[in-house]
């Protein structure tokens, strides 16, 4: 994926990879009630003890002519949730985690529901 070559400068001096920006962003998805994974991608837990760089392959981070970041992400969801609502709690999520760490503005998050899980399984 292009993005992943990117580097957004924060302030002067300090720049950041996009995919040190995905992987922000797949692990504030996943600590939402409801969202089971990114799609294509281990549980949250599984990624914590093998590798956080297979978040960012759920995740995929752009900046527009305004120097804002755009976020496209694909969620697996757990059975029994309200999409929209979850949808938004992830958004919000995902928005002022980015933010509060990098001090760039997010102009834009699109989810893509990938799958819908049984809790259970």
């Amino acid at each position: 994926m292009a993005e992943d070559s990117m580097v957004f400068m924060v302030n002067e001096g300090v720049s950041v990879a996009s995919e040190v920006m995905s992987i922000i962003a797949g692990l504030s998805a996943t600590e939402i009630d409801g969202v089971d994974s990114l799609a294509g991608n281990l549980t949250n837990d599984m990624i914590t003890k093998s590798s956080p760089s297979k978040l960012a392959k759920g995740v995929k981070v752009a900046c527009d002519s305004d120097n804002n970041i755009k976020i496209k992400m694909s969620l697996n969801l757990c059975y029994g949730y309200e999409i929209p609502k979850l949808c938004e709690q992830v958004q919000e999520k995902v928005k002022s985690t980015i933010e509060s760490m990098t001090g760039m503005n997010v102009s834009t998050i699109d989810i893509k529901i990938a799958s819908v899980s049984n809790e259970s399984e």
